[in-house]
């Protein structure tokens, strides 16, 4: 019967409909086999949520640890990562009254981030111009909202003060880098290759080092004799000991990721980056009024949503004045998710690295 069929057609076109294509990561590992493509079920936002229609998702280096299965954060295989996203909201749930369908925004998703499309908390959006670029929009959303509390909120920084930036070409050593020198801080910054040191230089750093052709602590002191009032770490390990060394009285380092994990390839490389660490007790830190300080953004998104949309309408108010300026180091398209993920995993990369649908 006729009736029949179209009652089939619409069925078909109901279930299509329910559906989005995501990048999935199926298994760990090199990326050229990591991903596929695949039909999942499109989120339903609920109360004090939004869903948004994904223009351009960023990649960040927690995402090359997910996928070596070493992000303890990341959800359970196949799983669909992604920390931020750039797009114009579907629809919105329940208690909403911030945000619009229509409206063009940039969020920090919490996984969920390689897809069409995206579910997340409304206060972990924030509205961004039509002209905006989505790869300043994305690089805004993560990188710059942890550059923000690292740099504003967990320290107060002085006209003068010196500061040592590792990974200053990456994504949130480019946006550290930035709102330093906003404060007049004294830059020093930290790279692996010598094709970034212009890069570096070009975005503000006053001093720049190859951390892996010279030693970083004797290399600043040849600079300097003054010891460091901040460290912002983002490698762990031994990085992080050396680095905690160079802080005066009133120095205070603060580490935000542990990228020194990636060349541990056994558990008891995993152990060793605990003791690389060291030890410190807190008497040590009393006595020579030193600080320790650690960053978790996902903690900040699980527990204290507000300041995670306190950070991100500050930096798009920036951004939008021109007072900080991400930097777009990689447009990939979607079906070049491996090519993408290989590229950050290489350390060449510099800036923020976007994928488009």
């Amino acid at each position: 019967m006729w009736w029949k069929a179209k009652v089939a057609e619409y069925r078909m076109q109901k279930k299509q409909s329910n559906n989005m294509k995501a990048v999935t990561l199926v298994r760990t590992g090199i990326a050229s086999r990591a991903f596929e493509i695949k039909e999942v079920p499109k989120p339903t936002p609920g109360p004090g949520q939004i869903l948004i229609k994904v223009e351009a998702f960023g990649l960040n280096f927690a995402d090359v640890i997910a996928r070596h299965g070493k992000y303890k954060d990341a959800p359970p295989i196949p799983a669909v990562l992604g920390y931020e996203v750039v797009g114009r909201i579907e629809s919105t749930g329940r208690e909403v009254s911030s945000l619009q369908p229509g409206q063009r925004v940039t969020a920090f998703t919490r996984f969920g981030g390689y897809a069409e499309y995206a579910v997340t908390d409304a206060r972990a959006a924030a509205r961004i111009p039509e002209d905006m670029d989505a790869g300043v929009g994305a690089a805004l959303a993560t990188q710059y909202c942890t550059a923000w509390f690292c740099a504003e909120e967990m320290v107060c920084l002085h006209k003068g003060d010196q500061v040592l930036i590792h990974a200053a070409a990456g994504g949130v050593g480019t946006a550290l880098t930035q709102l330093c020198k906003r404060k007049g801080c004294v830059v020093f910054g930290t790279i692996g290759a010598d094709e970034k040191m212009e890069y570096v230089r070009s975005n503000g750093a006053d001093y720049v080092i190859n951390y892996k052709s010279h030693n970083f602590n004797e290399e600043i002191k040849k600079f300097t004799e003054k010891p460091m009032d901040v460290v912002f770490d983002s490698g762990g390990g031994k990085t992080f000991r050396r680095g905690k060394s160079l802080l005066g009285a009133g120095g205070r380092i603060i580490g935000y990721g542990a990228s020194e994990q990636m060349e541990k390839k056994t558990i008891f490389g995993s152990i060793k980056l605990l003791f690389d660490f060291g030890f410190t007790n807190p008497v040590f830190l009393l006595m020579s009024s030193k600080s320790i300080l650690g960053v978790n953004m996902l903690r900040m998104a699980d527990q204290r949503p507000d300041v995670l949309q306190r950070c991100l309408k500050n930096v798009v108010a920036l951004a939008s004045v021109n007072e900080i300026q991400p930097k777009v180091g990689g447009r990939f398209k979607v079906l070049e998710i491996a090519e993408a993920h290989a590229f950050l995993e290489s350390r060449k990369s510099t800036g923020k690295i976007i994928l488009t649908w």
